[in-house]
């Protein structure tokens, strides 16, 4: 579903674009103001959810679902996917609550839905995707790392970058530049082609998975316009 940019022209002014964060998961709706390129919503998983989790990844070790759901037919999609149990049942509340979230946000009917278990990284390179809108929540294992805007040099993405590394192409300046989502955060990354964005898509990557360790990543796209 990802599509990354080939190089982009740096705009002629520094756009204002900013993270808006919070504990309450009315901070998603913050996506819409102009001068926000993602806006996270903070939150820690129950012990319930946890559970089921690890239980799911556990017995769907290689799991990777694209799924047309809705907030009605979440539950039924997941069932399709993946063996019926406790885990699944589980985990799929909370996926349909984020997709009924997700698809009310935008006024969608339905959402495309993935969801992944990772033991590499998806997108290692820093880039922006060319959609209006995803949603991005890492049920486990280490989150999704993001630039500001005012820290990149947007003309070193993609064949910008010369061959070179992200850290020694210039796109930034230094390692501390880098952001990190966290383990629960139900994160919305604003692309290239929301309205009247070029230029100021969220540039992220996919973070380096070390020691055996594994994501379950969930994402949502629009597949409704």
């Amino acid at each position: 579903m990802s599509t990354m940019t080939s190089t982009l022209e740096r705009p002629t002014e520094t756009l204002e674009r900013k993270a808006v964060m919070g504990e309450d998961a009315n901070t998603l709706t913050a996506i819409y103001d102009q001068d926000v390129n993602i806006a996270v919503w903070q939150r820690e998983h129950s012990d319930e959810l946890n559970l089921a989790i690890d239980e799911f990844m556990e017995q769907h070790p290689k799991a990777a679902a694209t799924l047309a759901v809705s907030p009605t037919t979440t539950h039924d999609e997941m069932y399709k996917a993946f063996k019926q149990s406790p885990a699944v049942t589980t985990l799929a509340d909370d996926i349909a609550l984020i997709v009924d979230m997700f698809c009310c946000l935008f006024e969608q009917k339905r959402a495309g839905l993935r969801l992944t278990v990772i033991d590499g990284a998806m997108c290692p390179r820093f880039h922006v995707d060319l959609i209006p809108c995803r949603l991005v929540t890492t049920y486990r294992g280490i989150a999704t790392e993001w630039l500001k805007n005012d820290a990149i040099d947007r003309t070193k993405l993609g064949l910008g970058n010369q061959g070179k590394s992200d850290e020694e192409s210039g796109l930034f300046k230094q390692k501390s530049d880098i952001n990190q989502l966290t383990e629960g955060d139900v994160a919305l990354l604003k692309g290239e082609n929301w309205q009247e964005t070029k230029g100021g898509g969220l540039v992220h990557r996919s973070p380096l998975i070390i020691d055996d360790t594994k994501r379950l990543l969930l994402t949502l796209d629009f597949i409704d316009f």
